[in-house]
């Protein structure tokens, strides 16, 4: 399969995260394209929410943690930015949706009000956001009703549209479809896919057919470590590596990859 040139708007290089004497990422290299849906892979505990969180920094979060390597964002180092900027262009979809007691409308203009963006193209704004999480026919004629009064779906896409009205380079998801019903699930994959192109978008996903249905590159971990990384229908169809057609073809490994740190994915 002939390789795509695309590129790069973030990259880790060599990135390592422990917490205590608990190393969880082992010299991790992966490149995220832009405007390209990039799949996080992997049995759990094998870091993938870790490096996913690593991106806008919420690792710092835990006092304990420590960071090694780079990640950069444009080229730019992310260790160095201020992490509430570096959130605002790299923003955040929770497993669990997270909508705030208020309407549907200002839960979408939350992230613009709270950076105190002009009022001016509010509705515009409000539209366009959840048209791309593909929720706006559902929920237009209820902008003032609460979110904590829609589904669980509904509330997860409203979430995606708070996210992206802020206009981020980068859309990080950690496990969004994990609590939602299979119709729910279709939608939000419906969404994701609406923003490519534009966005540039992260996730974390423990579903190997929705990996392969909504991205365009998939990184598969294992324990810690950056077992391959390439484009999905090329993982699928020819993977360098066995444990990878393993987990692709059924989920489980079993043959233990090639223990490989501080090695960027070839090319």
């Amino acid at each position: 399969m002939e390789t795509i040139e695309v590129a790069n708007v973030m990259e880790t290089e060599g990135l390592r995260i422990s917490y205590g004497k608990r190393e969880v990422l082992k010299g991790v290299w992966v490149p995220i394209a832009k405007g390209k849906v990039t799949a996080i892979v992997g049995p759990s505990g094998c870091g993938k929410t870790t490096l996913l969180r690593s991106l806008n920094r919420l690792t710092d979060l835990n006092s304990n943690c420590k960071v090694q390597g780079r990640i950069t964002l444009d080229g730019d180092n992310c260790v160095s930015m201020d992490p509430v900027l570096l959130r605002r262009r790299v923003g955040m979809v929770f497993q669990k949706p997270n909508p705030f007691p208020m309407s549907i409308r200002d839960n979408v203009l939350y992230g613009v009000q709270a950076q105190g963006m002009s009022k001016e193209g509010h509705d515009d704004i409000v539209e366009s956001s959840l048209r791309k999480a593909v929720i706006w026919d559902e929920v237009k004629d209820r902008l003032g009703h609460s979110a904590l009064e829609l589904s669980g779906g509904q509330q997860q896409r409203v979430c995606i549209a708070r996210t992206l009205a802020v206009n981020p380079e980068v859309v990080l998801m950690d496990e969004p479809a994990g609590s939602l019903d299979p119709r729910s699930t279709l939608l939000l994959e419906e969404s994701i896919m609406e923003m490519r192109g534009q966005y540039t978008v992260v996730i974390v996903t423990h579903d190997v057919p929705e990996a392969r249905r909504i991205s365009d590159f998939i990184a598969f971990m294992y324990e810690g470590r950056l077992v391959e990384f390439g484009e999905t229908e090329q993982l699928f169809s020819a993977p360098r590596e066995e444990a990878t057609r393993d987990y692709l073809a059924g989920g489980l490994v079993t043959v233990a990859p090639v223990a490989r740190e501080d090695e960027a994915p070839a090319a």
